[in-house]
This record gives structure tokens, sequence and C-alpha cells, in this order.
């Protein structure tokens, strides 16, 4: 019997929802200027705006993982997808900061769940062999929107108006919720395009479900090092990756001087480098995986080598003074970058196994608190003490990251004590 391939189409669906997950956030930042003219908005107002997203972002990760374990990732996922999709829609009825204020906030409450959602899928639709890259291809829609979406907004705003993007974008996510609820299933078991080859495949080694609804035990996870190594490297990451998306177009107009036309060209190639990252990384380690590397050295590898190029290409371009040779190098840290996000969501599968979307909601919620922490640090060196301090300085703050990944041990799964597994809600 020739294997079905249907968890490939299940994990396109998690592409495409990361994608147009990031879209819906770009989407408010590309239309700011037009909002604020039409509104009379300060900069402080939009930030708040921005602000309330991900608070309420970080603030659902956890919650989000566990409602996926608990109910399955399919309802949880469907109903976050449609959840935020209402909401892109509402921000294009606004018409005053509060209204903004408060649609953004339920806004983000919509988003928090999906990664840790998607992820929780990944690990009952992929083996050990291939969530690499599953991963990969999970999380590189988010880093593709970069490349493609301010484009994409701006075509929308100069034909029907700011509004048209969110009432659009909310439009494609309502299809995407409810093609996700009809084609995926919480097990390939269930699922009525999959064959039985496809799901010996999957299910190889898998440890047989109870079917019973568990909670994680936090306190045992809480004492646990690994557990918070793999917060602190994905802090590391996400802090490095909101450096980069905050100020790296105003970087290069203002420490080297690139046109708005130049500038428009040169900062999306190292979201072009970190996407091909992404992938390359989630291909790369599976391949090493199945030719008998152990998970510990694939994925700790990829994992510190990836920060690492990232801390020299950062300080290669403080030193430089040619501003495309400066591209280049801010091409290569942000391919650094690209192995770690792979590597981390498998990993979270690794650790948690079926309390994956737990572990990956608490790497994802200290992603954030790093992602809301980078865009204020760096505009404070940067005005205190130029933009060669922001460099050097977040380039030590990936060698940190390589260290937190020498604790993460993928090869490890998080320890359960019995007494903790018979303590069930069933």
């Amino acid at each position: 019997m020739k294997m079905s391939k249907y968890r490939w189409v299940v994990v396109s669906f998690a592409m495409l929802m990361g994608f147009v997950s990031y879209m819906d956030r770009v989407n408010l930042s590309v239309a700011t200027p037009v909002i604020m003219r039409e509104f009379g908005f300060t900069k402080i107002d939009m930030g708040m705006m921005q602000t309330a997203f991900f608070v309420a972002y970080a603030a659902f990760q956890i919650p989000g993982g566990m409602l996926a374990e608990y109910f399955g990732p399919r309802i949880v996922t469907s109903m976050a997808v449609a959840w935020w999709s209402v909401f892109t829609a509402m921000t294009g009825l606004c018409s005053s900061f509060t209204s903004f204020l408060g649609v953004r906030f339920a806004f983000g409450f919509g988003e928090g769940p999906i990664f840790p959602s998607l992820n929780t899928a990944n690990q009952k639709w992929f083996p050990n062999t291939e969530r690499s890259r599953a991963a990969g291809m999970m999380s590189c829609g988010a880093y593709i929107g970069p490349i493609v979406g301010p484009a994409i907004v701006v075509a929308i705003m100069m034909s029907w108006g700011w509004r048209a993007v969110f009432y659009i974008f909310g439009a494609v996510g309502l299809l995407l919720a409810v093609g996700y609820y009809y084609f995926v299933t919480d097990h390939p078991k269930d699922n009525r395009f999959v064959n039985r080859a496809e799901l010996e495949h999957i299910t190889e080694g898998a440890v047989a479900s109870t079917g019973k609804k568990e909670v994680a035990p936090w306190g045992v996870f809480l004492r646990s090092p690994q557990f918070w190594a793999i917060a602190g490297e994905f802090f590391v990451t996400d802090y490095i990756t909101y450096v980069f998306l905050a100020w790296l177009p105003v970087y290069l107009m203002e420490a080297h001087g690139f046109s708005l036309q130049q500038m428009g060209y040169a900062a999306s190639l190292p979201w072009v480098a970190l996407t091909a990252g992404v992938l390359g990384t989630g291909y790369f380690s599976d391949r090493m995986l199945k030719a008998g590397m152990t998970k510990n050295k694939v994925r700790t590898s990829f994992g510190i080598i990836g920060l690492l190029v990232c801390c020299v290409g950062l300080i290669a371009t403080a030193f430089t003074k040619d501003k495309w040779i400066t591209v280049l190098w801010l091409t290569v840290a942000a391919g650094g970058l690209g192995p770690g996000f792979a590597v981390s969501w498998a990993s979270c599968m690794d650790l948690g196994g079926k309390f994956t979307g737990t572990v990956s909601g608490w790497m994802n919620f200290w992603g954030n608190v790093g992602g809301v922490a980078a865009p204020i640090t760096a505009a404070w060196i940067a005005t205190h003490y130029g933009w060669g301090l922001v460099l050097t300085s977040t380039s030590a703050v990936a060698v940190v990251g390589a260290i937190f990944w020498l604790m993460v041990k993928p090869d490890k799964p998080l320890k359960i004590p019995e007494k903790v597994l018979s303590a069930v809600l069933v």
C-alpha cells in the first residue's frame, strides 16, 4: 500500500495560519500613518494599542497550550483563529481610541493559543524523525510575513482604504478556521484522508495514548532545569528577532543613510535568510536523526551554532562601515536565528510528550516577554549610547542563549512521577 501524506497537508494549514497571524498583526502597523491622520492619534496612542495586543497575546500562551491538551488542538485552533479573525474584522469598525484598544486586546487573546495548539497537533501527527520539519514549516509562516506582508497591505489600502485590510484578512481567517475544523482531526487515526501505511509511519515507536484528559504537573515542571532552559533560550531568540523587527528599518536609514526605497529591499533580506534557516534546519536535522544521531546532539548543536552565527553577524555589523556589507552581515545574523526556531518547537514535543501544549505555551510566553522587552531596551541603548552598542549588547545576549541550550537536553523528556500520572482528570 502506498503511504498517504496527509500529515503535510495538516502542517501546511499550520504554516498558512502562522502567515495570517503575522499579517493580522502587521496590518495595524502599516495602516498606522493613515489611522493617525484620520483620528488624530499620537505615536503613544498607537504604541498603547500594540502593547495591548502583546499583553493579551503573552498572557494566553500557557492557558492556550493547556486547553489544546485537554480539549484537543482541532477545536482550540479553530476557535482561536475564528476569534481573532472576528476581532481583526472589527478593527475596521473602530472609530475611537477606546474601541481600538479594546479590540486589539481581545484580538491578542485570540492569537495567544495558536502556536502552542498547532504544536500540540504536530506532536500527534508526526513521528520523531519528522518533527523538526513540521516545526519549521509551522513557524516559518510568520517569518514570510515581513517579506511580503507590507506590500500586500499597502496594495489593499491603495485600492479600497485601510478598513478593507481588516475586513479582508478577517474573512480569510474565518475561512481558515472552518477549513481546519473540517479537514484536520485531533488524531491521524480518526482522519478519513490518512491510510493505514501513513498511520503506522506516524505512530511508529509512539507510546499509546490512554485517552484520559490530563493537566500538566506544574509543580514538577517548575522544578526542572530543562523547563527553565527552554524558556531561557527562546527568550533570547525572540528578543533578538524583535530587535530586528522593531528597529532594522530605522537602523539602516539612520546609521547607514539608506533611502526609503533601498531600505525596503535591504530590510527584507534578513527575513529571507531567517526563513531559509528555519526550513533548512528542519530538513537537515530530521535527516540527521534518521541517520542515527541523538536528539540532544542534533537539536542542541543547531540551537547553539545558530545563535553563535547570529552573534558573529551582529558583531561584524557593528564594525562594518560599508552599507551593503552591513546588510550582508545582518542577513547572516538573522539566518542564524532560523535554526533556533525550528529546534525549539521540536524540543517542546521531545520534552513535553502529551504535555506538548503546556511546554510550548510556557516557551512562547517567555519568548514574548523577550519580544516586549527588546524594542524598549534597544531604543534606550541607541538613544544614550548609539547603534553600535545595540548590536554588540544583542550579540552578548545570543551567547547567553547558547549557554541555555546546553541545559535543554531534548533527548530526556520531562520526568513525571507515577503518583502524578495517576492523579488525572477524567
